[in-house]
């Protein structure tokens, strides 16, 4: 009985003097932490706190984390690699069962600031994540005391994005930031959003909206999912719409290639049948291949896909080669040359009686070009000009006088051979002259042919012009306004 007695109240001074010791501990602090209300708090909150063990007194009750999501800054869209940097405000809240306390017992204490190492912190990540990104360390969490827990943090987000280019530059971009737990399933965790979506969605409250894209809208929607018809995990998707700010692109690229294409059709109303047109239209030719080659580094490249600018600008260069052959075959047909053989019926048939007709082209601004000049035309053998003329009335008088004279001649002494050699050199001149005239009506007639064919060559190159830019702005006008 005496040693029973004494063990007994052996074990009451024991429990006395630990009870006594953590009272000590967490409210009689001495020296500078003395009466230290965050201090005590402190200590009362991290006493046999287990952070690697979910918070909740229930095993069977889940963990709702709630989340949130703004968009400060888009700092870079890659379109080669598919990758989108942006910078974040990263928000989310949980409740911890076990970090709660009376308020009227630590001096009305609400809220305290505590690492973010020394509690149980959910392991919610991103999973478009491909780089890690040069975000600031936040240390510490804020913790309430009905134990909700917030941690807020910026974040840059370094993902992967399916980026479309073939809109570009008035392309729209549509990322996805999905966030869910790794490893916890719904039992254990679950995720909802800290505001409405209508809210999320509407809120540039942050983005700095200075630079190149503009920040549309971002869509929140949320979802559980099984891989194995099992387990059910829980995830939350921000969808980040952004859109390109087209005016730099349309500056430096759209206006100079329109305004060389204004240029090579100005460059028909030069006459056909002259050579500087050539020279001219390979000018510009040389001045646009200088013009993709600046703009080729300006333009995003992809493996997967061109986008429709590039495409435009290789039909801008393949109308200018088609424009250079048109000219170039013009200018080979009406070129004057001594064996150049007469016009076929069948093309008189077609392009001087029909299409003058069926496209209104007027053939008097031919004849009015060609009865131009002497008397007796001169023929310039070279590569840049020919001269046509419709006159003839020069030359029929030196036949008309030539066969005078050789009738007269041939009447007074026809058997001289001086007047013989007279009379063959007569009729050779006439042979020449008869040579000449029908050598200009052929020529007459090929450019009357080149005439009507540049007219009608040109009005079928400016409507494949005028519907291929009317379509492409029509396009881009269309996605700039959606």
């Amino acid at each position: 009985m005496k040693c029973s007695a004494l063990w007994t109240a052996l074990c009451v001074c024991v429990y006395g003097a630990v009870v006594t010791c953590s009272v000590k501990k967490l409210s009689n602090n001495t020296g500078r932490f003395a009466n230290a209300t965050l201090v005590r708090l402190n200590e009362f909150l991290s006493a046999g706190y287990k952070k690697g063990v979910r918070p909740v007194r229930d095993w069977r009750q889940s963990t709702t984390v709630a989340i949130d999501l703004m968009v400060y800054a888009i700092l870079n869209v890659d379109e080669k690699n598919q990758v989108l940097t942006t910078y974040v405000w990263y928000r989310q809240q949980w409740t911890d069962e076990f970090l709660a306390w009376d308020p009227e017992e630590f001096d009305e204490v609400k809220q305290i600031s505590i690492p973010t190492a020394n509690i149980w912190v959910p392991d919610i990540l991103i999973n478009e994540f491909v780089d890690v990104g040069k975000s600031p360390e936040i240390p510490y969490v804020y913790v309430g005391n009905t134990g909700l827990v917030r941690n807020y943090k910026p974040i840059q987000v370094v993902t992967a994005c399916s980026l479309n280019i073939y809109n570009f530059p008035y392309d729209v971009q549509k990322c996805s930031l999905t966030f869910q737990s790794w490893l916890h399933t719904t039992k254990d965790i679950n995720i909802t959003l800290m505001r409405t979506p209508e809210e999320v969605m509407n809120d540039k409250s942050v983005f700095m909206n200075q630079g190149e894209w503009e920040l549309l809208h971002v869509l929140s929607t949320y979802k559980d999912f099984s891989v194995d018809n099992d387990d059910y995990y829980a995830e939350m998707k921000f969808h980040v719409v952004i859109r390109r700010r087209p005016l730099f692109y349309t500056v430096n690229l759209l206006l100079p290639s329109v305004f060389l294409m204004v240029m090579d059709i100005v460059g028909f109303y030069l006459p056909p049948d002259s050579g500087e047109r050539v020279s001219f239209k390979i000018t510009l030719l040389l001045g646009y291949s200088v013009f993709l080659i600046i703009v080729s580094d300006t333009l995003p490249a992809t493996a997967i896909g061109t986008p429709l600018i590039g495409v435009y600008f290789v039909v801008c260069m393949a109308l200018l080669v088609i424009s250079l052959t048109e000219s170039v075959l013009i200018v080979r047909l009406v070129h004057k040359q001594d064996l150049q053989s007469r016009v076929p019926q069948w093309v008189k048939h077609l392009v001087l009686e029909k299409a003058t007709v069926l496209f209104c082209i007027r053939n008097k601004k031919v004849c009015s070009v060609l009865s131009q000049g002497s008397d007796l035309p001169l023929y310039k053998e070279n590569n840049m000009n020919t001269a046509v003329h419709c006159n003839h009335h020069s030359s029929e008088g030196s036949r008309d006088s030539g066969r005078n004279l050789g009738l007269g001649l041939s009447t007074r002494d026809s058997g001289s051979p001086v007047m013989d050699g007279i009379l063959r050199e007569i009729t050779t001149i006439r042979q020449f002259l008869e040579k000449k005239d029908e050598s200009r009506e052929i020529a007459k007639e090929w450019l009357q042919v080149g005439y009507v064919l540049d007219v009608l060559l040109f009005r079928v190159y400016l409507l494949t012009v005028l519907a291929y830019s009317i379509t492409l702005g029509s396009l881009w006008s269309v996605w700039q306004n959606v």
